[in-house]
């Protein structure tokens, strides 16, 4: 099973699956198509950015971002967890992910299971699995409600109720910003 759903994310196929924190509705980060698809399948506003999950710090590098001294040594305190730390992403190749934002999220999860997924496939946009301004799923039974057959693969977590993860503004001096208090205190 988990062979074959890497397969499909490596091919561009979106799928609702557990993350770290709640159900997400991924995908490949690292494919525009991709990304614009779950953004027509959420019904997501079009300059909200999605929060991208990654395997290692090393990751970053696809998204051309450099890490000052000071960004790596607090990140590798507060990863992996519930915590998405934004960081500068200037680059135009990325606006269909940066939205004009020019910047990004990223999350390492604390999941064995997903950190391995990410391993194989690369980095995974995974936003909440519901459309626009509904309630995240819960259960894949609900996720199956906004999505139906439209996704490639769905993968029952059980229920799921944990607190969104808390975002961050990560500078390059090392100082932070809470920008969402979720469940990992920074």
């Amino acid at each position: 099973m988990k062979a074959q759903i890497i397969d499909l994310l490596k091919k561009g196929k979106v799928g609702v699956m557990p993350t770290d924190t709640i159900y997400g509705i991924v995908g490949s980060a690292l494919n525009p198509d991709t990304v614009e698809n779950i953004y027509l399948l959420r019904k997501r506003t079009p300059d909200k950015p999605m929060i991208i999950l990654i395997s290692s710090l090393s990751d970053l590098k696809k998204f051309d971002i450099d890490l000052t001294k000071a960004q790596t040594e607090i990140l590798q305190k507060i990863w992996p967890n519930p915590v998405s730390v934004v960081l500068p992403c200037p680059y135009e190749k990325f606006t269909y992910l940066h939205r004009g934002k020019k910047s990004l999220a990223f999350r390492m999860p604390k999941d064995e299971r997903l950190l391995e997924i990410l391993k194989n496939t690369g980095p995974l946009v995974a936003p909440s699995a519901n459309l626009g301004n509904k309630k995240p799923a819960k259960t894949l039974e609900e996720a199956k409600k906004y999505f139906g057959d439209k996704v490639s693969f769905c993968i029952d977590g059980g229920k799921l109720q944990a607190k969104p993860s808390t975002i961050v503004r990560l500078y390059k001096d090392g100082s932070k910003i809470v920008l969402r208090k979720g469940s990992f205190k920074v």
